[in-house]
């Protein structure tokens, strides 16, 4: 990833998309040969010179001021994630490699791991900035047992989404889950563009999707932290689940997702289906004595199939990571 031609992308693309009008200019004239706003209209919202603005598109953001960047932001309409992104892109291209953020982990403390284990009622599930979905109580196993391979190698929500053909039978709105995915990847990548499993996995998504190509080369971004997602799960048909995300303080690289359904709603009635058909599925693992590397995660070596015949993977002690 190259981080000057993201941000020329990026700029690009946001200032493509606002009309003069938007922008509250006057438009003189209809023999304009850009969809948006110009690079000079651009330059004079923002209150910086032309070939300053011409240089900041460019890709060269090196020593460029918050106060600049604010009013880049203003300029462009920015929404909170579309201004983090931004920073971010800014900071990247400026900061030191032996201060860079340490590597994205693939693992889960133990304390996190129980924290877990005690929401009984609620599938909740811990991903990384990749979107690894790296731990999860009994009933987020068994949510996203769909899409485990029943490997070693955790669940990826973007790789899931555009390469395995039943994401399109597991989520209610696929086109809205690639979407999300792919502006969630997209946040990532501009927060942590030093990450070589992050670079891998989008090289990987582009060589073997279209879709994925298309979308990430609109360069959106958003945040997701709160709202609801529909599933259609094989053993216990459609849920629509609200959800909330809570970043983990000591592990900011990792996020808490936990869903719940509407009191006395069919989606509260197929989540405690859910409930009961992953308690007949669970294995006895009274017997275990140490977990492996990835224990925890959904995309473990499944159990015994419960109703449906949907393997469900088996959970283990997560370890520290530290």
């Amino acid at each position: 990833m190259s981080t000057q031609s993201d941000i020329h992308d990026f700029l690009r693309s946001r200032r493509a998309r606002i009309t003069p009008r938007q922008a509250g200019l006057t438009v003189f004239g209809t023999n304009r040969r850009v969809p948006g706003l110009r690079r000079e209209e651009v330059a004079m919202l923002a209150g910086v010179s032309v070939d300053y603005y011409i240089r900041l598109e460019r890709g060269n953001l090196a020593g460029v001021s918050d106060g600049v960047l604010e009013s880049l932001c203003t300029a462009l309409q920015l929404d909170d994630a579309e201004r983090s992104h931004l920073y971010h892109l800014a900071r990247s291209g400026t900061t030191d490699v032996r201060v860079r953020r340490q590597p994205v982990s693939r693992r889960v403390r133990s304390g996190v791991q129980r924290l877990l284990d005690a929401m009984v009622g609620a599938p909740a599930v811990v991903q990384n900035g990749r979107l690894d979905l790296l731990a999860a109580n009994h009933l987020g196993r068994a949510l996203y047992a769909p899409l485990s391979d029943g490997g070693r190698r955790p669940v990826n929500y973007v790789r899931a989404t555009f390469l395995d053909p039943r994401s399109h039978d597991f989520f209610g709105d696929w086109e809205r889950a690639a979407n999300d995915s792919v502006a969630l990847l997209r946040l990532e990548a501009g927060r942590n563009p030093q990450d070589r499993e992050l670079t891998s996995l989008i090289g990987e998504l582009a060589t073997r999707s279209e879709t994925f190509r298309t979308r990430w080369a609109a360069h959106n971004v958003h945040l997701h932290t709160t709202g609801s997602k529909t599933f259609r799960h094989p053993v216990v048909g459609e849920l629509t689940l609200a959800f909330e995300g809570l970043q983990l303080a000591a592990d900011p690289h990792l996020t808490l997702f936990a869903y719940t359904a509407e009191p006395d709603s069919p989606s509260s009635d197929a989540l405690a289906l859910l409930a009961s058909w992953s308690a007949g599925a669970r294995p006895d693992t009274s017997g275990d004595t140490a977990a492996g590397p990835a224990s925890g995660t959904v995309g473990d070596d499944v159990g015994r199939a419960g109703p449906g015949s949907v393997p469900l993977p088996v959970r283990g002690s997560a370890p520290d990571g530290r």
